[in-house]
């Protein structure tokens, strides 16, 4: 009994061990996605110009934030706790959601960061697959506030869901997706993705979907842009012109390189034959040479046979 008790004990550590804080971020990452938060927050209390509850409202980015999107909803507490909301966005959320500290209305503020969603939260060694969405909660008494502090909202039941349509880029083979949140402490969470790209969340925060990243060689830069379409073709002449050369002088020193083994080759040969004859002559029987006249010629010192008569061989 004891050890079924300590088996499960541990099971229960290792699956809370994959949802623990992965990194955190940096401070200065932190601060820059803090401002961005206040930020969105007076855009989207701007989209409130006759507030109706339960009503999606979109807001305005300026030009140098295009790409993120952000809307505001506002909602009655009470509602929020037990009817939850079927959908507002990507973000599904079910009865049982509470804020602190109590407010009798609030808004819930959300992000879509888009192409922006690296800059403001680096994660070192992932890349995104989906880009990062944000669902933050705030007071609703006053809507003209800025720079409001948000309601800490936590689901008492069910998690609240967030469907990721599709995702921006395939997943690498050999690789695994995770769910990350990012809490507005910074503290950085993974978990695993739902089946149909679903993650789950009990809080409000940053999520999205990530990949460990994939060591890839960096890609050569782009070739300066030329404006004027002549530049551009006397570019191209003259870049033909160096390729043709090159081709021919490649092909000419090619051809005196294989010139050059050819004759050595050749000359190594020779050389091997001639010292091949050298060791058969130093190592062969020497002949005695006699003269002839005015030439020299081989002479053998004596026969192996002597000659006899016939008539040594009468009895």
């Amino acid at each position: 009994m004891n050890f079924i008790l300590l088996l499960l004990i541990w099971t229960w550590l290792l699956a809370s061990l994959s949802t623990m804080s992965a990194q955190l971020l940096s401070s200065a990452s932190l601060r820059e996605a803090r401002a961005l938060d206040a930020l969105l927050q007076g855009f989207a209390y701007q989209a409130f110009t006759r507030p109706r509850t339960g009503v999606v409202y979109i807001g305005v980015v300026p030009s140098n934030l295009t790409g993120t999107k952000v809307s505001a909803m506002r909602l009655r507490s009470g509602s929020l706790r037990t009817r939850g909301v079927k959908m507002y966005e990507e973000f599904e959320i079910p009865k049982g959601v509470i804020e602190q500290p109590y407010v009798e209305r609030l808004v819930l503020v959300y992000q879509n960061l888009g192409n922006w969603s690296m800059t403001y939260y680096p994660l070192q060694g992932y890349t995104y697959l989906a880009p990062v969405l944000g669902l933050l909660a705030y007071d609703a008494s006053d809507l003209n506030a800025r720079n409001l502090r948000e309601l800490d909202i936590r689901a008492s039941g069910e998690p609240i869901s967030v469907h990721f349509s599709g995702l921006r880029r395939p997943v690498p083979d050999g690789l695994v997706p995770k769910c990350v949140l990012v809490n507005l402490n910074g503290t950085v969470s993974l978990s695993n993705v739902s089946s149909d790209n679903i993650c789950v969340t009990f809080q409000e925060g940053h999520i999205s979907i990530v990949v460990e990243s994939v060591e890839v060689p960096p890609s050569p830069p782009p070739p300066p842009a030329l404006s004027k379409g002549r530049r551009r073709q006397g570019s191209s002449d003259h870049s033909k012109a160096w390729i043709i050369a090159g081709a021919v002088l490649g092909g000419f020193t090619l051809l005196v390189v294989l010139g050059l083994i050819a004759v050595w080759a050749s000359k190594y040969k020779h050389g091997k034959k001639m010292h091949q004859m050298e060791r058969a002559a130093d190592v062969g029987e020497a002949l005695h040479m006699t003269s002839l006249g005015n030439t020299k010629a081989p002479a053998a010192t004596g026969t192996r046979t002597q000659p006899m008569l016939e008539t040594e061989y009468v009895p």
